[in-house]
């Protein structure tokens, strides 16, 4: 985290980053603390998943825990209004990369989930961020 950082931007990047965590993928309460149960998402494939459908996949969705790991970078965050946090960011995933858009909202407990997340592929040639 840079001094410049907003910490609520931190934690939503350390929540993507766990979300990418085999250990995590592989536990359904783990994975549950992490997505808020309004949950949507649009694939990089272009699938719409729901929180139910996402949590059900989640352990096998990237060939599981021997499945290739997920390269993260280039994460930038704005805080949107208080207790809503924008995350972009590029992965890397058996040579595919995707670039990713999340939305982290702040539950009434305090606990900040992933409310809205989309990929969308990179095409083979463009440059690194």
């Amino acid at each position: 985290m840079t001094e410049r950082q907003h910490p609520d931007v931190a934690e939503a990047i350390h929540g993507e980053l766990r979300l990418h965590d085999p250990a995590v993928q592989l536990s359904r309460p783990l994975a549950e603390a992490l997505f808020d149960p309004e949950f949507t998402e649009v694939g990089a494939s272009g699938r719409r998943w729901t929180y139910e459908e996402m949590l059900a996949a989640l352990p096998e969705l990237h060939g599981g825990e021997d499945g290739p790991p997920i390269v993260a970078e280039a994460f930038a965050g704005t805080v949107l209004a208080a207790g809503l946090v924008h995350l972009t960011y590029e992965t890397v995933i058996d040579g595919r990369r995707a670039r990713r858009s999340s939305l982290w909202r702040r539950d009434t407990a305090g606990t900040l989930r992933l409310y809205y997340h989309q990929g969308t592929p990179v095409p083979d040639g463009t440059p690194q961020p």
